[in-house]
């Protein structure tokens, strides 16, 4: 019999829980038992994932569940007194804030529950439909940082904006670029996008006008959430990133990017960032990408010694980009310059604090080839290239368009597993 987990929710030291700890941090799941779950074992959502979500039966109040399969588990009826508090919440704050023994404990029990055959009648009760729920925010965002950790990314739009300079400003190589986001206008994938208006000002334009974004574009990311908090004045290491570092999601940093272009002198991003960035619904916990740890490319200059890497850290992920049905591009995370973990490390090193729903993106994925690129300033080089979509071009996006981005990485069981899709829909702007 699987029995409860018990869970001390105050402070713990992290890294005391049992198993074998991974490059990511977590604790080896590579011997679990198969899945009683029908048409879960082998699927992208064995129990060698287990994404957390929050949803809801029609009319009914939130709660906590756990992807496997085509199915959610409804955790808050299963739980001992201990677990509830953290299961039963509107959000996964309150099991984010309870650190990373609490996430190693929860996870192992709900893998106990989903593989012991005994559990089977007590457990499938409680496995409701995909299609029979409505998925909602996971977390309440703190704060959102935006980072521009892709090499590719960044020389290729050095190269578009500044042809007849180098394509990298001087600090690139040396510390993970950012910027300070907007938390309040990150929203659950599916949420339409409204075309955001505001100042634009080409070359040619004697004075800038007012009106909606005629160049509306996507960034194909990645996005880390943070469960465990930090003190103000702390610096979180980068051998420290597990301990705070809940999971993963899937991230679409919605950009008008001639709005952009106009504003961002001297200070950077604003309007042309701030009305909308889109996550998946459900977070992969870090520990289910053990498997996908993966060397860095390798970096030139070596950083600062607080940057400083030991073994794996970048992410084997792959993604796919749609529009309208149609694939048009897959960038892989595993080109990324800076890894998460440096980040992090950057954002923190000067004594910035952490709260729990804390988020923070990669920047857009890009790699080496046209068909590798996150954003559509890329694939078609400063809007001067359209780019195929069926029997369609596109260089922007046009209302009515639908993007989806979806991500695979390895899975601990041998196979892939799928980290949640992130879908947006745009819509007319509205009148001013």
């Amino acid at each position: 019999m699987v029995h409860v987990v018990r869970l001390v929710l105050g402070d713990r030291a992290p890294g005391r829980a049992g198993g074998h700890r991974t490059a990511g941090g977590g604790v080896s799941t590579a011997e679990t038992r198969p899945t009683w779950v029908a048409r879960a074992a082998g699927s992208p959502y064995d129990v060698d994932n287990l994404p957390y979500g929050v949803f809801s039966r029609r009319g009914e109040q939130t709660g906590v569940g756990v992807r496997i399969g085509d199915q959610v588990l409804d955790l808050a009826p299963l739980a001992g007194l201990d677990v509830r508090p953290v299961v039963a919440a509107t959000s996964l704050n309150p099991l984010m804030a309870a650190g990373r023994d609490a996430w190693d404990a929860v996870r192992a029990w709900v893998t106990g529950l989903l593989t012991d055959e005994s559990e089977r009648a007590r457990v499938e009760p409680h496995l409701l439909p995909l299609g029979d729920v409505d998925l909602h925010m996971p977390f309440a965002v703190a704060d959102y940082v935006d980072f521009y950790a892709s090499l590719d990314h960044a020389s290729n739009v050095g190269a578009i904006f500044r042809p007849d300079q180098a394509p990298l400003l001087p600090n690139w190589r040396h510390l993970p670029v950012g910027y300070h986001g907007r938390s309040g206008t990150v929203v659950p994938s599916g949420t339409p996008v409204v075309r955001p208006c505001g100042q634009r000002k080409t070359p040619a334009d004697e004075a800038p006008v007012f009106g909606p974004s005629a160049r509306l574009d996507i960034e194909a990311e990645l996005g880390f959430v943070v469960g465990a908090a930090s003190a103000q004045g702390d610096h979180v290491p980068v051998r420290g990133f597990a301990d705070h570092v809940f999971g993963v999601v899937g991230l679409n940093d919605w950009s008008a990017r001639d709005i952009q272009a106009w504003e961002y002198v001297p200070l950077g991003p604003f309007l042309g960032k701030s009305f909308a960035t889109s996550i998946s619904h459900w977070v992969t916990p870090l520990q289910a990408l053990d498997a996908a740890w993966t060397d860095l490319p390798g970096q030139d200059p070596a950083p600062l010694p607080y940057l400083a890497v030991d073994g794996p850290a970048g992410l084997d992920i792959a993604i796919e980009v749609e529009l309208n049905g149609q694939v048009v591009a897959r960038p892989p995370y595993s080109s990324m310059y800076w890894g998460p973990a440096q980040m992090l490390a950057h954002l923190t090193v000067n004594g910035a604090s952490l709260r729990t729903g804390d988020l923070f993106a990669s920047g857009t994925v890009s790699g080496p080839e046209r068909d590798q690129r996150g954003s559509f300033l890329e694939m078609s080089w400063g809007w001067k290239e359209p780019f195929a979509v069926g029997d369609q071009e596109r260089t922007a996006l046009e209302d009515g368009d639908e993007v989806v981005l979806r991500y695979t990485a390895p899975g601990t069981g041998g196979g892939r597993i799928a980290l949640g899709e992130v879908a947006g829909r745009i819509e007319p702007a509205r009148p001013q």
